[in-house]
Order: C-alpha cells, then sequence, then structure tokens
C-alpha cells in the first residue's frame, strides 16, 4: 500500500516512532493537504501496515488518495523532513503544501 524508502526507514528507527500516521485532509488552495504525525491512539477502522520496527496507520478514508505513495526522508538546504511521493497527485498548488489527485 505505502512504501518506505531506506532514508525514512532511518530516521523513523533513529526517533523510536512505533507508529507514523499518515493522511490527508480537506484544505489549501488545491483542495487536500498531506499529514504526518504520531499515530497514537489507533482507531479500529484505521489500515495498519507492520514494517517490523515501526508501523505506518492509514485512516480509511486517506487509503485511495495515498495508496500506491511513498513515503521519504529529503533534506532541502536546511530543512530536513518527511515527504510523501504520491503518483495520484494531480497537481500542486504555488505554495507546495496543497494538492489535487486523480483518482
Amino acid at each position: 500500500m505505502i512504501e518506505v524508502t531506506d532514508n525514512a526507514i532511518q530516521k523513523l528507527i533513529e526517533k523510536e516512532v512505533q507508529y507514523i500516521r499518515l493522511g490527508v485532509t480537506g484544505g489549501g488552495c488545491a483542495g487536500y493537504e498531506y499529514f504526518i504525525e504520531h499515530a497514537e491512539p489507533i482507531s479500529d477502522s484505521d489500515i495498519l501496515v507492520d514494517y517490523g520496527k515501526f508501523n505506518v496507520v492509514v485512516d480509511e478514508m486517506s487509503k485511495p488518495y495515498l495508496s500506491g505513495s511513498t513515503l521519504d526522508w529529503v533534506k532541502e538546504g536546511l530543512n530536513e523532513m518527511f515527504r510523501i511521493i504520491n503518483p495520484k497527485e494531480e497537481s500542486v498548488c504555488g505554495c507546495g503544501i496543497s494538492v489535487q489527485f486523480k483518482v
């Protein structure tokens, strides 16, 4: 469902994250925004993907938007962050935060 790069795996293990939640929420000028956060508590309707030393959690509403995506850890200048790379993105607004999907 969601791939995790070696860089992201290393950072999640380094930060001792047990559960990381990936999702989308309505907002921004293009319609949706990604969110990445610690995932506790976990709901019965959440989808849990076990990667051994950590788990990726996705809510049911976000599943069709995130299926086939990759979680990466990137460095851009002085900034370091998790980034979702999603082949279903149709467009990204000028600020780079808000996205539209082709689902």
